[in-house]
């Protein structure tokens, strides 16, 4: 538990309904005002549906975390472990083995009171668990304040891609933190 009030634990089964809901209420909110109502909701059906959070949960490869304050679902994350699949985002990570922060979102009610920060330390200790020495994101380029956000916990703009929503390609900034220099775990606090 942590100061915040923030609890944060791995996803279960039981919860596909509550986590497409959440995704489906803040996916949304990181899509900059040029991408259509349609655009969302076909990105939502097709990558933020009950399926694919079942898969997600199934998939030895991600590792999907809540945060509850008061027993609220106040966000989650997902991590994925393994080589970059975009060419784009290969080029652009520095650090091997590295693993994807893919998903980070908060529900609005929960914005600046500690959600999001909560969820990527534990994502980051996750991340070295398993071997990682780096862990990359995708942020909009026109997301200012998940670019704050992600600055301030130290992710470094170490590239672009794409990133397609409904049959729009966005341009995200490749995000990146090293977490391991020369076998000494730096800037994560148990």
């Amino acid at each position: 538990m942590l100061d915040s009030g923030v609890r944060v634990r791995e996803a279960r089964r039981d919860e596909v309904e509550a986590l497409h809901l959440l995704a489906a209420l803040t996916f949304p909110l990181a899509c900059p005002p040029s991408t259509t109502v349609a655009a969302k909701a076909a990105f939502i059906e097709q990558h933020l549906s009950r399926a694919s959070f079942e898969f997600s949960l199934a998939d030895p490869h991600r590792l999907v975390l809540v945060a509850e304050r008061g027993g609220q679902l106040g966000g989650y994350a997902m991590l994925v472990h393994g080589e970059p699949h975009d060419p784009d985002v290969a080029a652009a990570v520095r650090h091997r083995p590295t693993a994807e922060l893919s998903r980070l979102y908060v529900h609005p009610d929960q914005h600046g009171g500690g959600v999001a920060s909560a969820l990527v330390e534990r994502a980051l200790h996750a991340a070295v668990d398993e071997g990682a020495v780096s862990v990359w994101l995708g942020v909009n380029v026109h997301n200012a304040r998940a670019n704050r956000f992600s600055e301030k916990s130290g992710f470094a703009i170490v590239g672009t891609k794409g990133f397609l929503v409904g049959e729009t390609v966005e341009d995200d900034y490749v995000r990146e933190r090293q977490l391991v220099w020369t076998g000494v775990t730096v800037g994560i606090p148990r």
